[in-house]
């Protein structure tokens, strides 16, 4: 693989889904009205002070809005994963995938390009939305919006990856609300984002469990802390951990040899 060529094609991938993303503005507006709902009329409703245990990144009592702020920056990230994976589906649909996957460059590399292409638009809507936030006076320290990066980035990949595994096995734009239902809000829900596990197991013994290992609840805690300027090492193992097996499955999903499109006839 050339790397001038490589390079060349991963701005170009890059390039496309910015476009893609500009001119698309009501996709834009959606990425934020969504969490802004949530932010303000959900969290509302629950207006309160909440106590947490006196763990990082917050050892004091904090307002509910401040807590579910890292989840709904998540929650933009896990639906512009998914978003990615419809975009992968009707490229696929209407024969832009077979363009692209018959280049000459490696196909990991070109899902790797997308990948990152879809990372950076999250990262973009993540801090729009926490710009909005902060007029909302829902504010993090000044330094936490720059530790944050990394870990908007390494959350995005990881669950870009997830989009990616996804869209191998979709096969019809018309299927994708089932993974809406099947895996988005199941993996929101069962998560860290909205409450603290200590807050899930005074009313069951299943879903702390549940909400532990899911892979969205450990990349919300990993924004959580960035954001306060602090480091949760397992957090990151863990979406590390994830975004590894789920970027593997991916390129497996789209090899036409091993993965789901030979299953599927070859179609791409």
């Amino acid at each position: 693989m050339n790397p001038l060529h490589a390079l060349r094609a991963l701005r170009g991938v890059v390039t496309r889904e910015l476009l893609r993303f500009v001119h698309q503005r009501e996709r834009f507006v959606s990425a934020l009205v969504r969490p802004l709902v949530w932010l303000f009329i959900f969290a509302a409703g629950f207006r309160s002070t909440l106590g947490l245990s006196p763990t990082p990144p917050y050892e004091t009592y904090i307002l509910y809005e401040d807590y579910i702020t890292p989840g709904l920056v998540g929650m933009i990230q896990l639906f512009n994963g998914m978003q990615s994976s419809l975009s992968m589906v009707y490229d696929r649909e209407m024969g832009n995938m077979r363009t692209l996957l018959v280049s000459p460059l490696p196909r990991w590399f070109l899902l790797v390009a997308k990948l990152l292409a879809g990372t950076l638009v999250s990262v973009l809507q993540a801090y729009a939305f926490l710009l909005v936030a902060w007029f909302y006076d829902v504010r993090a320290p000044i330094e936490g919006y720059l530790t944050l990066l990394p870990a908007l980035v390494l959350a995005g990949l990881m669950l870009g990856a997830l989009g990616l595994l996804l869209s191998s096995f979709i096969e019809q734009l018309e299927n994708f609300a089932g993974v809406m239902n099947f895996v988005i809000f199941p993996m929101f829900f069962l998560s860290t984002a909205l409450y603290p596990l200590w807050k899930l197991q005074e009313s069951s013994q299943l879903l702390p469990v549940l909400a532990q290992y899911n892979p969205f609840s450990q990349a919300v805690e990993l924004i959580r802390f960035a954001l306060y300027g602090q480091f949760n090492a397992y957090a990151c193992a863990y979406t590390l951990a994830s975004l590894a097996l789920f970027l593997s499955a991916a390129v497996i999903g789209y090899n036409p040899s091993k993965g789901m499109m030979q299953k599927k006839g070859g179609k791409q």
